[in-house]
């Protein structure tokens, strides 16, 4: 159902391309862009956020079992799997948009394509900018989703909310997105590396990808800190 939704917020997107896209106004821009490789580059772009969702919905289906299986705990009929559900997925959009607008665009460190298409022209350098967006749009669409589904939490009485949880949630899904868009973006598809103009292009990719690490080991620890008895009672 929320794939459904998603793909309505992308509808406007292409149909306007026709009609007032600038992309139409440069003839050469509009065969860089859409040549043979413009759905192959559309799936690349989608294919990270893909896997992300099948990230989550795993994650919070073994989460939610194990929480069913725990008979310990004082607020056993209670679960914060929505929250953290919903949290994460902001955080993964999130983690694009900071992804984008740091890296991207204000540092210029790199751009979606910049491997494949190096932006050393106008022309590679506008076609690099609208895979950019496309990118942001995927972004936008995950942070709504995310905004739909923490909304639903407030008309439920069997899920824990916490601050606490909430941040690391975010942290989680922003680990999250750097791992999956690092492993497939900069190693197994190469479309970009994070710096391209360094001499060691690796080290950053993989210090990068360390980065990641540390983001979803730090928010997985907020999380498990924040969702005990306790804890909870204590927020």
């Amino acid at each position: 159902m929320h794939l459904k939704k998603s793909i309505v917020f992308l509808v406007p997107l292409f149909a306007a391309d026709a009609a007032f896209a600038c992309t139409t106004c440069n003839k050469n821009l509009q065969k860089g862009i859409f040549d043979s490789t413009f759905y192959p580059n559309l799936f690349t772009m989608l294919l990270a956020f893909i896997v992300l969702g099948l990230v989550v919905a795993a994650l919070s289906v073994l989460a939610s079992r194990r929480e069913k299986r725990n008979q310990a705990y004082q607020l056993q009929k209670l679960t914060a799997v929505p929250l953290i559900s919903a949290a994460t997925t902001i955080g993964i959009g999130l983690g694009g948009f900071i992804d984008g607008i740091f890296l991207h665009q204000i540092l210029q460190w790199h751009e979606m394509l910049s491997n494949k298409i190096p932006p050393v022209t106008l022309l590679n350098k506008s076609v690099n900018m609208f895979w950019d967006g496309i990118f942001h749009a995927f972004c936008l669409v995950v942070v709504l989703v995310g905004i739909v589904l923490l909304f639903k939490l407030f008309f439920r009485k069997d899920v824990i909310i916490t601050k606490k949880v909430f941040w690391g949630s975010l942290v989680l899904g922003w680990g999250l997105f750097n791992l999956i868009e690092g492993l497939i973006d900069h190693q197994i598809l190469k479309l970009h590396n994070v710096r391209e103009i360094t001499a060691n292009v690796s080290l950053w990719n993989y210090g990068f990808l360390s980065f990641s690490v540390f983001l979803i080991v730090l928010g997985s620890v907020m999380i498990r800190k924040n969702t005990l008895p306790d804890a909870v009672a204590a927020d």
